[in-house]
């Protein structure tokens, strides 16, 4: 449980939400036990008077217990909205202070892990340190004050039946306990047969189209039908299981109101007990069960808990190799220099670069070529620093790039990937997304400029069209050239191709050349391409050969 520790700093900023939660807890409580003693009351008043009419002394007992249970209502309810808002609260900060540590990390990081294991941190993993948080927290402490108060009103009105009726409870909460774990073991269970559904849905969907190519329909809905199968079973196994739990907890409160019947019924006909004091027994043995009944559920979400946390907090723990030190803004002239820049993907120990060295002037273009695997895109991804050099050091301006201000700098660049990836929305919202509020005239200039705008203006809701998940309601070429609008509309100072215009013919490459000329003289720009037609406007052309894996000669 140490992993939980680290939540106390959240514990102690929401302290004072929380402490009125107690408050309410003991309130909610006091007057919940508070009026079991006048129905009892009210059962002896009745039996003792034989009138089964009007009675003023009921009549005020019956008074007390409505607003007893109208004030237990209320304190429930004021209970709810400081605990549980508090730690809905503390799930917001952490989902935040999750989701900003993900951005902070390099591409390295993401590649190694998956993006099911990443959302889960922010999804399963906070939800079930939540509920810790909120209800595990609040039950037991509820638990702690309920026995406390029913105690001693219990201990008060018989000695011996209270000691009957509250020994078989803890014993009640270990068995719970232990049917909740098998509960819990098999919920993982069907959880990751659900999962497996998904991802296999997920999967189909995204390649329909090879899967019509094919017609392998039959084939895929066949493995469907398997996994669904295997789902259907695990949560049948499921399902048996949680019925064992309703059954132990109401064979528990059977054999504890048979046993206030024996021993208050002998207690009764020795005259020791009224019938009004084996009624409040009633009561408070079916006011205590369900508490206790969830204190073995409660030990289960706190296990859960804390190995959500300590999830969390290996990852929150995870320094990003790529650091900004630098928070000075300043413009950025564009000279580059490689020095004997290396660099090895550590996920897999290829060597993408070898002792590369270059130099580009400010306003220069420098066209690089070369064969798959000869290190073309990793150049692309040291000049955006997404990832840093194994040895060597890459120069910006004079100054070596990790001691730039890396937000200030990227905000200069522009980027346009090999992938062309669009986010689901408008066509407005993509292009216009590398700037803060982007005018209806800025995203068109630079959407003619892409040689785009032609195209857009033939969709039917034009700039408002919704491009679908990744773009899939365009054409990689439609694509490719949006993305290098979004790219363009930032104006940047160093501008990079990464085979960005593969995806287009001749004809419409040679047009956007044309449209960029002008802007391409006042940037530095870096064309990665395959193309020579691409390649021959540049200033500079740097020809690269795959770097050898080691012995091979």
């Amino acid at each position: 449980m140490n992993a939980l520790k680290t939540l106390n700093t959240y514990f102690w900023k929401h302290r004072v939400l929380l402490l009125w939660g107690f408050l309410f807890i003991i309130a909610s409580n006091f007057f919940n036990i508070y009026k079991v003693q006048f129905v009892g009351k009210s059962v002896d008043e009745i039996s003792g008077s034989g009138n089964l009419g009007f009675n003023k002394q009921v009549l005020y007992y019956v008074a007390i217990i409505v607003g007893s249970s109208l004030l237990t209502g209320l304190f429930t309810f004021m209970m709810r909205q400081t605990i549980i808002v508090s730690s809905r609260r503390i799930e917001f900060e952490l989902k935040n202070k999750i989701y900003r540590h993900y951005q902070d990390w390099s591409l390295t990081d993401f590649k190694n892990s998956t993006i099911g294991d990443l959302m889960n941190r922010l999804s399963e993993d906070v939800v079930a340190v939540r509920m810790y948080l909120g209800p595990g927290v609040m039950y037991v402490v509820n638990l702690l004050v309920l026995l406390v108060i029913t105690s001693i009103y219990m201990l008060r009105t018989d000695v011996q039946m209270t000691l009957w009726t509250l020994i078989p409870l803890p014993i009640l909460s270990v068995v719970i306990y232990k049917v909740s774990s098998i509960i819990n073991k098999k919920s993982k269970i069907m959880q990751k047969s659900q999962s497996a559904i998904s991802t296999f849905v997920q999967d189909s969907f995204s390649g329909i189209r090879v899967v019509k190519y094919f017609a392998k329909e039959k084939y895929i809905d066949q493995k469907y039908g398997v996994k669904v199968k295997d789902y259907q079973d695990k949560a049948l196994d499921l399902a048996k299981t949680e019925a064992y739990f309703f059954t132990i907890i109401l064979l528990v409160i059977g054999l504890l109101n048979v046993v206030i019947l024996l021993i208050g019924g002998q207690k009764y006909l020795a005259g020791e007990i009224t019938v009004g004091k084996i009624a409040d027994f009633f009561l408070y043995i079916n006011i205590l069960i369900w508490p206790f009944s969830m204190v073995g559920w409660v030990v289960s979400v706190n296990q859960r808990a804390a190995a959500s946390m300590s999830r969390i907090n290996e990852f929150l723990e995870k320094k990003s190799e790529i650091t900004n030190h630098n928070n000075q803004t300043y413009p950025i002239r564009g000279q580059i220099e490689f020095r004997n820049v290396s660099y090895t993907y550590p996920n897999t120990g290829i060597q993408a670069l070898s002792n590369l060295s270059f130099t580009v002037k400010p306003g220069e273009s420098l066209a690089i070529m070369g064969k798959t695997g000869s290190g073309k895109t990793t150049i692309a991804l040291l000049l955006a620093r997404l990832i840093d050099p194994s040895e060597g050091a890459i120069y910006i301006d004079g100054i070596d790039l990790k001691e730039h201000n890396l937000f200030n700098y990227r905000e200069q660049i522009g980027l346009i990937p090999q992938e062309s990836y669009l986010f689901s929305d408008t066509i407005f919202n993509n292009i216009g997304f590398a700037v803060d509020h982007p005018t209806k005239e800025q995203v068109q200039r630079f959407a003619k400029k892409a040689d785009v705008h032609r195209n857009i203006m033939g969709f039917k809701e034009q700039y408002e069209t919704l491009v679908g998940e990744r773009g899939v309601m365009l054409s990689g070429g439609q694509k490719q050239r949006i993305c290098i609008a979004r790219a363009l509309i930032k104006e940047p100072e160093i501008l990079i191709f990464d085979d960005s215009l593969s995806a287009l013919d001749t004809e419409t490459e040679e047009n956007i050349l044309q449209n960029l000329e002008s802007d391409l003289q006042n940037c530095t720009s870096i064309i990665i391409t395959h193309r020579e037609s691409s390649a021959r406007r540049a200033d500079h052309i740097l020809n690269l050969t795959p770097v050898d894996p080691p012995g091979i000669s």
